[in-house]
């Protein structure tokens, strides 16, 4: 796709549901992002989340998109620790959740992790920019790469990263015009969130993208639809059926098949 100059189109699911809906889109690739933790585990940022929280999110989108290119992201502590931890981690993702490769954050300080995992056979997505998992060291939920000292840096690490075997990239939060230099730059996929225009292919979170997620909405985002008010909706309106007997109606419920003379007798049994 990117020799043919075809945008590739991925988005984060975390469940079965959003995953078919998704894959009836006809959406390139999937990403079950750690990002699970703030939309769907209520968590304040991404390093609480535990492979066995990833795992069980990715079997769940795998089963419902089994036709499509799904990631798995590895959370915080699944490869910091050593190269034989990250190998034995991302590992985890193919063989018990069947992922079709793995995404790490990180530039310099991972590309014996991200060199480890290629080496065993698996399909690496590298991540820069904007790392969630180590905001606080960026000084929160910040662009990056916005002055040329900071961009040289992520043109070094994108460069690194392709050179450790990573299969692609993504791009968080940086200037357009460092991420068109970028995907020019590297062979490989470039792909944006929040990057700009100028690369490969664009990914989003769902919850973002669907008006679910309310705590707060990254500028890049754009909001295609209003779910969360939807579904509130939806439940103030049933509230107010049921203390108002207006649900449920004749036609939602299952009549006896006997009669109710025969009922009758039958609940006398009780008295």
């Amino acid at each position: 796709m990117k020799k043919k100059g075809e945008k590739a189109t991925w988005i984060t699911a975390y469940d079965f549901p959003m995953a078919s809906f998704a894959e009836q889109a006809g959406l390139d690739m999937i990403l079950v992002g750690d990002s699970l933790g703030m939309v769907v585990l209520g968590y304040k940022g991404t390093v609480p989340v535990t492979m066995d929280d990833c795992i069980s999110h990715c079997q769940a989108v795998r089963r419902g998109a089994p036709n499509t290119f799904v990631v798995g992201d590895m959370p915080f502590g699944s490869y910091q620790v050593s190269d034989e931890d990250a190998v034995v981690n991302a590992c985890r993702f193919l063989k018990e959740a069947d992922m079709d490769a793995i995404k790490l954050e990180g530039g310099r300080r991972v590309i014996s992790k991200i060199k480890a995992i290629s080496d065993a056979g698996i399909v690496v997505f590298g991540h820069i920019g904007l790392t969630p998992q180590s905001s606080g060291q960026q000084g929160g939920f910040k662009a990056q790469g916005r002055d040329v000292g900071s961009a040289r840096e992520l043109i070094v690490d994108a460069i690194q990263i392709q050179e450790a075997g990573a299969r692609a990239l993504l791009l968080e939060a940086v200037p357009p015009e460092l991420t068109e230099f970028i995907a020019k730059k590297l062979s490989i996929p470039v792909y944006s969130i929040g990057a700009g225009l100028p690369c490969d292919g664009q990914l989003m979170i769902c919850g973002d993208m669907l008006g679910m997620f309310q705590a707060f909405t990254p500028k890049f985002v754009k909001k295609y639809a209003s779910v969360a008010e939807v579904i509130t909706n939806a439940f103030k309106e049933y509230v107010d059926d049921v203390k108002n007997e207006r649900f449920p109606e004749d036609k939602h419920v299952y009549h006896a098949k006997d009669s109710m003379e025969d009922f009758e007798k039958m609940f006398k049994e009780f008295e």
